[in-house]
């Protein structure tokens, strides 16, 4: 286990000591599963996570849930309970887990530059370069998965949020489209997907390609630590408030965090199907979750239980089985997690102030669990 687990244990518990566990229905899994299995055999394996499940573990639950119709919710659960082992994910310090929530934003753009539609969503440059252990420099530490190839065969660090914004791509045929607002386009940065609402009607999507590789470093404890907001009212709410009211101090807030996302095209066949994230699988609002992919692997199902999350679910404590579906540069360690809410202003709603603490729940195939016991 590397060192980011290195903190956690796995302790098997039993499906009856799963709080909540009961009064779910993940019927709602099982095409979200059928996706991942054709993505697993038919284009790539996902990538092992350090905890050790791999995709050839998963892919016996998987198989299983392709001709699997679950008639009640009870037969979902079984389905579950007679293939799984849990093993609820123990910090040794004795501390809980935490979710926070994502969701796909939907902005207002222009195909073509103008005076009000000014600041762009890039695609991935061609001077970006995924590096490993092979490859990386040695003044670049592990986290750094990108940097720049330059035209003398050399690789260094990418330039930053501050650099891009200041026109370092400019004139490289890049832009996908241009929004009106610098914040909308660093919040869809946060997010890694948007809907794009053109001028004429049309819709599209733009969903995570790379990214330049610099850490991710949260604005909202810059504006914490700098006094600006108390801890307890910080959201994606009140940050984006206390921008709007400070539009000269704007770009050194969000030039703080150095890290810049570039994006990719994606068909919208489905309006209402989700973005496809990480595992390019459709994310499923309410049953997908982002994790930290150094940790975890793909496909994998989680319950969580978050007891002071309660505004996802009609006032009733959160408390869901869901999958493994995305992840993100600030979801760091093995119970830590981002559930995703859905699309649009009232997903957004929904999103801005989950900041609570969970028990993550892995469910393990049991060929693969007697690895853990």
């Amino acid at each position: 286990m590397s060192d980011q687990a290195s903190d956690f244990v796995l302790q098997a518990i039993s499906f009856d000591r799963l709080e909540g566990w009961k009064d779910d229905d993940p019927s709602g899994l099982f095409e979200v599963m059928r996706h991942c299995r054709r993505q697993i055999t038919d284009v790539k394996p996902y990538r092992t996570g350090s905890l050790g499940l791999s995709a050839e573990d998963l892919l016996p639950l998987l198989m299983d849930a392709e001709n699997f119709t679950p008639l009640s919710p009870a037969a979902a659960r079984a389905f579950f309970e007679t293939r799984c082992l849990p093993f609820l994910i123990c910090r040794k310090d004795g501390s809980s887990g935490f979710v926070t929530a994502f969701y796909e934003p939907e902005i207002e753009v222009s195909d073509r530059p103008n005076e009000i539609f000014r600041f762009p969503f890039y695609g991935r440059p061609n001077d970006l370069i995924d590096l490993d252990d092979g490859n990386r420099p040695a003044e670049l530490d592990g986290s750094y998965v990108f940097g720049r190839l330059h035209d003398d065969g050399r690789i260094g660090a990418y330039p930053d949020r501050r650099a891009i914004d200041q026109g370092f791509l400019d004139g490289r045929g890049l832009e996908i489209a241009w929004a009106k607002s610098k914040v909308d386009v660093f919040f869809v940065h946060v997010q890694g997907a948007a809907r794009l609402r053109y001028r004429d009607g049309r819709i599209g999507r733009i969903t995570y390609a790379a990214k330049a590789g610099h850490p991710f470093s949260a604005i909202g404890k810059l504006l914490i630590d700098r006094g600006e907001i108390d801890r307890a009212e910080i959201s994606m709410q009140s940050i984006r408030t206390w921008l709007a009211h400070n539009p000269e101090r704007v770009d050194k807030v969000l030039w703080h965090n150095r890290s810049y996302i570039f994006f990719r095209e994606a068909a919208v066949a489905d309006p209402e199907a989700g973005p496809i994230a990480a595992a390019k699988v459709p994310l499923l609002a309410g049953r997908s979750l982002a994790v930290d992919r150094m940790v975890h692997t793909f496909g994998f199902p989680f319950f969580i239980r978050a007891d002071s999350l309660t505004h996802l679910d009609h006032g009733r404590p959160f408390r869901r089985l869901m999958l493994a579906l995305d992840t993100g540069s600030a979801i760091v360690g093995p119970a830590r997690g981002d559930i995703f809410t859905g699309s649009g202003d009232l997903a957004g709603e929904r999103a801005g102030t989950v900041r609570n603490a969970a028990d993550f729940v892995i469910l393990i195939p049991k060929a693969a669990a007697g690895r853990f016991d």
